[in-house]
């Protein structure tokens, strides 16, 4: 493990093997007798590590990164190896209390309001279906009790951008609003939340009956790492007594650094908030973390206690109360191991250099002709494109799309380094999200020798 992380930039970021080669490298029932570690870890090189895309290579630019760390592999390791369940505090005080711990540090190392309460689970699209569950909760149509069905309730509705995370929906669909209980809100030219739009719809769904629920905004984006004005969309869901939630997966960590903390304003406002220490705080996936200051709808909306798990001591925490899971990871260990070998200081100038290089390449798509930014540089992610002109000057979109697309299987079939491509305002586009701790301007230079 060690000899990979050293050494994972010599792989071609991408797999190259072709749908169906991995699986048909091995045989078709499981074996009868077993066979020794060492034997399978050369099958483990031969067969699997081809089909791998190496998310921890520097150079891997596609998606959001859930960049590994030294320590977090040993926290990983050292969790496979106690193998304990955190489900209640009594099956293991350290799983909950380490979690406690970590999460109030983590919670002042970001700049987050005091008193919020903090649990960790997988992904972000879990956590923000826990706090949109809290959320139908608060509405005080007791849910929990008499269900969807069955009695008439008024259409629920959920608020979020055009540019939100598709989680947002999925959660509205996993808990019973159907996909009209989505009210996707048109994003301004910045692509953030366009907050009169937004006042209008809530305004106009209330005089047609409609119980609006929540908003979710988004700080960091996924297509351009956009963020909602938090203070403004704040204002509505107060005077209309409406939940926010604040989906930081990806740019909240990185307010660990003070130069990227405007964007918690009007934060304390907030009922909710997702950010992702496996995006860009060097966790190895999987660690969400959900803070909210409404533990109490958390707990009304997912506590059940079976009489072989009731317990005696009242006064702890018992975890599987504020969610969908009994069987709970000690996740916290490796978040702990990150935070203590790193420190705070050094994970903050680690996300601030991925911004520089960001600013750096945005610097030159825009320095270098036929090439334009497809949306402001923001954070650690830049979104550009190819333009393709007609002769009489006017952009040529089919030629420009084909050109990017072809623009995209060039570097990424190259092996030096792997984008991604999104949609902006129907545009074909590609996207390039830093946040691998070991890339430098070395990586970015190659990439760059592309955009020419």
């Amino acid at each position: 493990m060690a000899d990979y992380l050293d050494n994972v930039g010599k792989y071609p970021v991408l797999s190259r093997s072709k749908p169906g080669e991995i699986a048909a490298a091995f045989a078709d029932d499981a074996p009868r007798e077993g066979r020794a570690l060492e034997e399978l870890l050369v099958e483990f090189e031969e067969k699997i590590l081809p089909g791998v895309t190496h998310w921890n290579h520097p150079a891997f630019f596609a998606y959001f990164a859930i960049t590994g760390s030294r320590a977090g592999v040993v926290g990983e390791m050292l969790s496979a190896a106690l193998n304990l369940n955190g489900m209640l505090w009594k099956t293991s005080p350290a799983v909950t209390e380490l979690e406690m711990t970590v999460l109030e540090w983590l919670r002042k190392a970001m700049g987050l309001p005091d008193g919020l309460f903090g649990i960790i689970n997988d992904t972000a699209s879990i956590n923000s279906y826990l706090a949109l569950a809290a959320a139908r909760e608060a509405t005080g149509f007791n849910i929990r009790e008499l269900g969807m069905t069955g009695r008439e309730l008024p259409q629920m509705r959920v608020y979020c951008s055009d540019q939100s995370h598709s989680s947002i929906e999925k959660a509205a669909l996993a808990l019973g609003f159907g996909a009209r209980g989505v009210r996707k809100i048109l994003a301004d030219e910045a692509f953030r939340m366009d907050v009169s739009a937004l006042n209008h719809a809530i305004e106009e769904d209330i005089a047609a009956g409609v119980r609006p629920v929540a908003v979710s905004c988004t700080v960091g984006t996924t297509s351009t790492a956009s963020v909602d004005p938090v203070a403004e969309i704040a204002a509505i869901t107060r005077r209309h007594g409406i939940w926010l939630h604040v989906d930081g997966a990806y740019a909240g960590p990185a307010t660990i650094h003070p130069r990227f903390r405007w964007i918690w304003n009007g934060i304390e406002h907030a009922d909710s908030i997702v950010v992702n220490p496996h995006k860009w705080l060097f966790t190895p996936v999987d660690c969400s973390v959900l803070y909210t200051k409404r533990p109490d709808m958390l707990k009304e909306t997912f506590s059940l206690v079976p009489d072989y798990l009731k317990t005696s001591e009242s006064e702890v925490i018992n975890y599987m109360d504020y969610g969908l899971q009994l069987g709970r990871r000690f996740r916290a260990l490796k978040l702990w191991l990150v935070l203590s070998h790193y420190g705070t200081a050094r994970l903050g100038d680690v996300i601030a250099s991925h911004v520089d290089l960001a600013e750096g390449l945005a610097r030159h798509i825009t320095a270098t002709s036929g090439y334009e930014l497809a949306a402001p540089q923001s954070f650690s992610v830049v979104v550009f494109r190819k333009v393709v002109k007609r002769a009489d000057g006017d952009v040529d979109e089919d030629a420009s799309e084909r050109a990017n697309e072809a623009l995209m299987i060039a570097i990424n079939e190259s092996g030096r380094a792997f984008v991604s491509q999104t949609r902006l305002r129907g545009k074909y586009v590609l996207r390039v999200a830093i946040g691998n701790g070991a890339t430098t301007h070395e990586h970015v230079d190659r990439l760059k020798e592309f955009i020419r």
